[in-house]
């Protein structure tokens, strides 16, 4: 046994459950915004304490932990904490990254921990809907942004001719749309097109609601409680569907609903985690992230449906083809990517 490769992986180890530990406090930092008062401006804790009404002792803690782990920044002559501008825009503006949203996420689907476990040995599924619901909010809100910056300025313009069709006016369908962000991005960018965002889960359906009437949209804006293989609806331009074919266990039925609902002109965007088909390439921090949360949410999902698929978040691109082309599509190409998403364009 090598000594020095124990201690480096120890180190590794050490960083790891350090995250692992701050994950909590960025998430109480969110919940009581405390990233958003702190970039208002330094402050010691006891001016903190003033500016926030926490108690200044855990805020203390809360300030010293967060500045161990980079997120926020210390002057060690004046005792004072603050935000950069660059800690602000990914902690404390829900238009940027939103990094608390996606510890948000991770701390809601590690509650479903002891069931995870438990369908481990007996091959048992949990589905979406049973998790805890920051998993879903915390979903809209960590992915709207990425969504906001792509969808509509690259995504789309990268598609045959969809942007000039929903700039004329389209119908447009979104399956999984959660709490419907990337449908309220279609419908205010495009005035002329209708949107119809579908999910099973009820909950999410009555949040995108309250969102469509939020933004004054539910005259373009939809949606209806319906799982990708029935939802309503036909002669689309353009099917959207984003982070989630993989976690059906029946993607290739709700591919061949798409085929079905789409105008024989029509555009497929399918957009999937990114990934290589080669395991060994997806060994790097984003693919551990897509690996640990496919492990909490995507496989367990798959396999609490029937259909027998349980593709995960690191399919890969040959597996989502293999599914297009079963479905009956006849084209299908990589249109764009990101460092988080491959972007899909399938035509019959």
């Amino acid at each position: 046994m090598d000594h020095n490769k124990v201690t480096e992986f120890l180190g590794r180890f050490v960083t790891d459950l350090g995250a692992a530990g701050a994950a909590g406090s960025v998430v109480i930092g969110h919940r009581l915004g405390l990233y958003r008062a702190l970039a208002e401006g330094p402050a010691t804790p006891e001016r903190f304490a003033e500016r926030t009404g926490c108690h200044p002792r855990y805020l203390t803690e809360w300030l010293l932990g967060q500045a161990a782990g980079g997120y926020v920044s210390y002057d060690p002559q004046t005792g004072a904490f603050r935000l950069t501008e660059e800690q602000a825009f990914c902690l404390a503006d829900p238009d940027g990254p939103n990094v608390p949203a996606a510890f948000l996420i991770v701390l809601g689907y590690l509650r479903a921990e002891p069931r995870i476990t438990e369908a481990f040995r007996n091959g048992d599924g949990v589905a979406w809907h049973e998790h805890d619901e920051d998993v879903f909010v915390g979903c809209d809100a960590f992915y709207r942004p990425g969504y906001a910056a792509e969808l509509v300025p690259s995504w789309i313009p990268a598609l045959d001719g969809v942007h000039e069709k929903l700039a004329a006016g389209a119908r447009v369908a979104d399956l999984g749309c959660g709490l419907g962000s990337s449908s309220l991005l279609v419908a205010e960018a495009y005035p002329r097109t209708t949107v119809v965002g579908s999910d099973y889960h009820a909950e999410s359906i009555e949040l995108a609601r309250q969102k469509a009437e939020a933004a004054e949209l539910t005259d373009r804006v939809t949606f209806e409680v319906a799982t990708a293989q029935t939802f309503t609806g036909g002669d689309y331009d353009l099917v959207m569907m984003f982070d989630c074919l993989h976690d059906m266990g029946d993607p290739l039925g709700a591919a061949r609903q798409v085929r079905e609902a789409l105008d024989p002109d029509g555009t497929w965007m399918l957009v999937e985690p990114y990934s290589s088909d080669k395991v060994e390439e997806n060994f790097n921090p984003v693919g551990r992230l897509y690996y640990s949360g496919s492990t909490f949410l995507c496989v367990p999902n798959s396999m609490s449906q029937p259909g027998g698929y349980s593709l995960g978040a690191q399919a890969g691109e040959t597996a989502i083809r293999e599914v297009i082309r079963d479905a009956g599509f006849t084209r299908f190409r990589r249109a764009a990517q990101t460092p988080f998403n491959l972007v899909y364009e399938i035509r019959p």
